[in-house]
């Protein structure tokens, strides 16, 4: 469990990115407040850390603001920041009923940012611990397109074939039934050509 002092930390050290020179009021200076962004929405929802365990009710409200701050980041794609906090959120809220979301997301965080084999590991985290998750069949598609941008051709279809096989209406369904498509299409290209048959003989 995290006192307040250690998240607060925590939040600083895991929000802090590469600086680099901006202009006025920039990525540099942005970046710079995210931490402090996050900590206060903590603050303000519960007085303290030690609360955030206290009252289920105000775990809920407390969970879900944090998860619509932590979100804006994504929207905003500063996946660094977004990152961290869906990394802190999952260490203070992992047992509600937003965490496969938030772990959904850390995935996508990574996967934006072309960190494959850590968003790999995200998508099936939820697919093992969360089965009830509406995540479910969206973290299944990007496991199969995370394995596609892995090269791993042969685990991408399997998983594509997965998708539209358990979640047959679902949009991931579409996405998988022309991923797999492109995939075939890549096979077909990487055959070798066949070799020319000999002349028929009398």
């Amino acid at each position: 469990m995290l006192s307040q002092t250690d998240a607060g930390m925590w939040i600083a050290n895991s929000l802090h990115v590469a600086q680099t020179p901006g202009n006025g009021g920039g990525p540099m200076n942005r970046i710079r407040f995210v931490p402090i962004a996050l900590f206060s929405t903590i603050m303000a929802t519960t007085g303290s850390f030690s609360s955030v365990w206290a009252a289920p009710a105000q775990v809920q409200d407390t969970s879900r603001h944090l998860y619509d701050r932590v979100m804006e980041e994504f929207k905003h794609r500063d996946y660094e920041a977004a990152l961290a906090g869906f990394r802190l959120f999952l260490e203070l809220h992992g047992q509600t009923s937003l965490a496969a979301n938030a772990q959904y997301w850390l995935g996508e965080c990574q996967y934006r940012m072309g960190r494959y084999k850590e968003a790999l590991k995200a998508f099936y985290n939820v697919v093992s611990y969360h089965p009830l998750s509406p995540k479910l069949a969206a973290s299944t598609l990007k496991i199969g397109q995370t394995y596609t941008k892995l090269k791993d051709h042969e685990k991408a279809r399997m998983m594509f074939e997965r998708v539209v096989d358990e979640y047959p209406e679902s949009p991931e369904a579409e996405v998988a039934r022309k991923a797999l498509e492109i995939e075939a299409e890549k096979i077909e290209a990487e055959k070798p050509p066949e070799a020319p048959s000999p002349p028929p003989t009398e």
